[in-house]
């Protein structure tokens, strides 16, 4: 049927009806509350996991000077303006703020002379590949492979488990709250953000293998995920008005240079063990359906982590090989780099991250690079044992649960299950793991290491 035959039947086979006075009436409160409540969260909200405060319009500013765009000086009043607004319930004036400082962020042009605007940004994956000199292909081996798929997958529910109540905070204030972190501070569950978009990709890789494209991950998106923060919320509503990637990272997204990207990395390592470059064009293909530039580098920074964790035994030896794949005259490149030095210099990793916590003081702590300094740090001073890695990357703060989660699943992919402890994982697989989205709203564990060891054979190159 022709989209006018559809209007034309609609129109001449509908019989007229009479309404009561009620059913005329319509009563918008419900419409204004939502509208309202959905503002006060970009503007005034509590991580879920941590109840650490954020505002969302501060990082969307923050992040646009971190890539170097100048913002008209309003921006600094209005910013303050919408806060008073918003802690006096005034809502009709904060919507009129938030529409001035949405238009001046789009006004917002280069300067060229800033840090971040004299980096690297490769246009494309092609670009980016000619770049790197990747690895070879090895093969892995079948018979440990649904063990260790099994361990990456209990490595980031672990690693997220733990993080989550500890997002948003500083190391010092973490310390000072909770001392070491070695257990959870609260009883852990599976619920968060970290493996649901990973999920969503699974799902698209296990239909398409390796020929999989971006349209194909963004319409699992919209089909299987209600809501997004930052970068995701952008990109779904970008996507669910038609707009695909590359250009759902790119629209009007002051976030796509956080964290959302890099916290999905490892799932294309697992579906592509032992191939870096493979794992790489994944993430990349991945990463801009809400990410650009930093942000897509950081999923391939963790998917190459994954892919080679599979022929490694010596985690610094992966860190620096996966270090070597990311060109240095990229702002993430210089980064990973910055903070691989940070560790051999310092006494502690108290000491490698208070010199990176410096450097990136400007920086959200949902930003991609001071992340990724962590993941570093994390790994080097971590060393291969897993207790002592989530120790490291949940004691230095910030998105905590994206970094453990992402460089516990690396340790649980190099060395197996046998790699955690019980204690990590037996209070976590009572049941299904839960997730907020349609579908699947809960999965068994076993279903889950089965749909990605199957997808990872399934779409192997045939010898």
């Amino acid at each position: 049927m022709r989209p006018w035959e559809l209007a034309r039947d609609l129109l001449r086979q509908t019989q007229p009806v009479t309404r009561s006075d009620e059913e005329q009436t319509w009563d918008a409160s419900g419409l204004i509350a939502e509208a309202d409540m959905r503002l006060r969260q970009f503007w005034d909200s509590r991580v879920p996991g941590s109840a650490a405060p954020e505002c969302l319009m501060a990082g969307a500013l923050q992040s646009l000077e971190n890539k170097g765009l100048r913002l008209d000086p309003a921006c600094d009043g209005l910013l303050a303006a919408g806060r008073e607004a918003v802690a006096g319930g005034d809502f009709e004036r904060l919507h009129r703020i938030d529409m001035r400082l949405r238009a001046l962020m789009r006004a917002a042009t280069p300067d060229p002379g800033h840090k971040s605007q004299k980096t690297l940004r490769h246009a494309d994956w092609a670009a980016f590949e000619v770049a790197v000199a990747f690895p070879s292909d090895e093969p892995v081996d079948d018979a440990t492979l649904a063990d260790r798929i099994r361990g990456g997958w209990l490595g980031q529910l672990v690693g997220a488990a733990a993080g989550t109540a500890l997002e948003g905070y500083t190391a010092e204030n973490l310390e000072r709250a909770f001392g070491r972190i070695d257990r959870y501070v609260r009883p852990p569950n599976t619920y968060n953000d970290d493996i649901t978009f990973e999920i969503a990709f699974l799902e698209a890789f296990a239909a398409k293998g390796h020929a999989v494209t971006g349209a194909d991950i963004a319409e699992n998106w919209t089909g299987m995920i209600p809501l997004g923060w930052s970068a995701e919320g952008v990109a779904l509503d970008a996507i669910r008005r038609g707009i695909l990637p590359p250009e759902s990272g790119r629209a009007d997204n002051p976030f796509d240079e956080w964290i959302g990207a890099q916290m999905r990395g490892v799932i294309c390592g697992m579906v592509a063990p032992g191939r870096a470059r493979a794992a790489a064009r994944l993430a990349w293909t991945d990463a801009e359906v809400s990410h650009t530039g930093n942000g897509i580098l950081g999923e391939v920074f963790n998917a190459v982590l994954a892919a080679r964790a599979f022929h490694h035994s010596d985690a610094r030896a992966l860190l620096d090989e996966a270090i070597a794949l990311v060109p240095e005259a990229t702002e993430y490149g210089q980064a990973i780099r910055t903070a691989r030095r940070a560790c051999e210099g310092a006494a502690t990793w108290q000491d490698a991250w208070a010199a990176c916590d410096a450097i990136y003081i400007e920086y959200n702590w949902i930003h991609v690079l001071p992340n990724a300094a962590a993941q570093v740090i994390g790994l080097w001073w971590g060393n291969g044992d897993f207790d002592r890695t989530l120790e490291v990357i949940c004691g230095i703060g910030h998105d905590v649960d994206c970094n453990a989660a992402q460089m516990l699943g690396v340790l649980g992919l190099m060395q197996g299950t046998a790699a955690i402890a019980p204690r990590w994982t037996e209070p976590l697989l009572q049941g299904d793991i839960i997730t907020y989205m349609r579908r699947p709203a809960a999965i068994p564990f076993d279903t889950l290491v089965a749909m990605t060891v199957d997808a990872a054979r399934r779409h192997a190159p045939v010898a």
